[in-house]
């Protein structure tokens, strides 16, 4: 079968794109925005790209159009697909049907940590020899791509409650039926789509709705939110983590490893390369969802021992004159305030020049402007890219005071960042696109 993909450079069509052409299909797709890792990974598996939604794609006569959610009435190859009865699906809706039936799904959920608590969880099932399919929204080191179709029962997801097409405004994962869910947290966000945290909630209780008696809900006890989705009404066993009756950390003494605990009982000690508390609460996650699924403890503290991470998190791009380059995907305020403070943790008292650009739906919006000064409170400098955005950033960021700088000329940013970065210096980018390729940009202009 003949596969067109409409929006196939984000990273669930593009993992959609991948399944497919492992099940046999061919697959071509289209999409406005074509940057790396995905265009890159897309192209190496042979799959063909279109820039842009022109109506005379139609022209290659494809047997079913798969359409993302960035789709909307009003795109030119939508509507000649809708005006000529052309069959076409969601992305969500041939995931369930085409690679999710019969499979034992363990979803990942949450506002945040899904793609690295995905990949943790996918990693230990590996190392286990389950042989896991997934689908994640990055690209894990230790596997190189970010979606892989296997014979195991076993299919990790990272599992987004964005809607999932313009014919279908339900959350993407109520199409999974998984059997294993983590519950990371629950913050507002998607302000283009939900009016108000309580909306998310419905969305998420709806997913818990439909879960098994046979399975298991591993959600954040930190989260009043998840306890408020859970006290809506739950038929499926739970394991609270960050809790003393269920999984909790204690710091081990030896400043490198942290005490793993079940019920008070003590199953192991974690050590891993990642830094910060966020990333050691996704790692318990990941160890109690493939508890679930039959893999010991010890046994998944073996495999994160060796995780490599993900791609755009926390990603050391370049270091020009002792000067580092990160990239991480961070596009909301806790997200943000998390990774500079992973950073911190990870560097001790070298300086980070924190360069921002506020891309998503919701901050172009400005929904989260106000708590933008102290997501960025731990960095030294902060350089905001603010082309495009509906909100004085310069306002916002003006209890920073000086150690704030805005710009909305890219050229002019790189070469403030440039100026001001000195040898043992950070340069942390967050950032959930392309960003105009600013990270060999600014590689360059420090080689200069």
């Amino acid at each position: 079968m003949h596969i067109h993909i409409l929006g196939i450079c984000g990273t669930f069509m593009g993992g959609i794109a991948l399944l497919a052409r492992a099940g046999g299909h061919r697959v071509t797709g289209c999409d406005a925005n074509v940057y790396p890792p995905m265009s890159s990974q897309l192209e190496s598996q042979g799959i063909g790209l279109i820039e842009g939604y022109d109506a005379g794609q139609t022209r290659l006569n494809p047997d079913l159009y798969v359409v993302g959610n960035a789709i909307s009435r009003g795109n030119p190859l939508l509507e000649e697909i809708l005006d000529r009865g052309l069959p076409y699906v969601s992305g969500p809706q041939w995931l369930a049907e085409n690679v999710l039936r019969d499979k034992w799904v363990l979803a990942v959920v949450g506002t945040h940590g899904k793609t690295t608590t995905a990949s943790m969880l996918a990693w230990i099932l590996e190392h286990a020899g389950l042989d896991p399919g997934f689908l994640i929204g990055g690209v894990p080191e230790d596997f190189g791509i970010s979606a892989r179709a296997t014979a195991s029962p076993f299919f990790v997801i990272e599992a987004d409650e964005y809607d999932t097409a313009f014919c279908d405004k339900r959350s993407k994962f109520l199409h999974y039926r998984a059997r294993t869910a983590i519950l990371n947290n629950l913050e507002f966000d998607h302000a283009d789509i939900f009016v108000d945290l309580a909306a998310i909630e419905t969305q998420f209780h709806h997913f818990v709705r439909i879960l098994p008696k046979t399975g298991l809900i591993v959600a954040n006890a930190g989260e009043a939110s998840l306890k408020r989705v859970l006290d809506k009404g739950c038929w499926t066993p739970v394991e609270w983590f960050g809790s003393a009756e269920g999984w909790s950390l204690a710091e081990a003494g030896d400043g490198g490893s942290w005490d793993v605990s079940l019920s008070g009982r003590q199953v192991g000690r974690l050590r891993m390369n990642l830094a910060g508390a966020h990333n050691r609460s996704n790692a318990v996650a990941a160890l109690a969802a493939a508890r679930h699924a039959g893999v010991p403890p010890e046994a998944g503290l073996e495999a994160l021992a060796a995780f490599r991470g993900v791609k755009r998190r926390l990603e050391l791009r370049g270091s020009v004159r002792d000067i580092a380059v990160w990239d991480d995907f961070a596009h909301h305020p806790t997200a943000i305030a998390l990774t500079v403070a992973g950073l911190r943790s990870r560097i001790g008292d070298g300086r980070i020049l924190a360069v921002l650009e506020p891309r998503s739906n919701t901050m172009k919006l400005g929904v989260m402007k106000a708590q933008l000064p102290a997501s960025l409170a731990q960095a030294d400098r902060v350089f905001c890219y603010a082309a495009g955005l509906g909100w004085d950033a310069g306002a916002t960021l003006a209890p920073l005071g000086e150690r704030a700088s805005v710009f909305t000329d890219l050229g002019a940013l790189v070469a403030a960042v440039a100026a001001a970065a000195r040898p043992n210096d950070h340069v942390l980018v967050m950032s959930n696109g392309g960003f105009g390729g600013v990270h060999e940009k600014l590689l360059a202009a420090l080689a200069g």
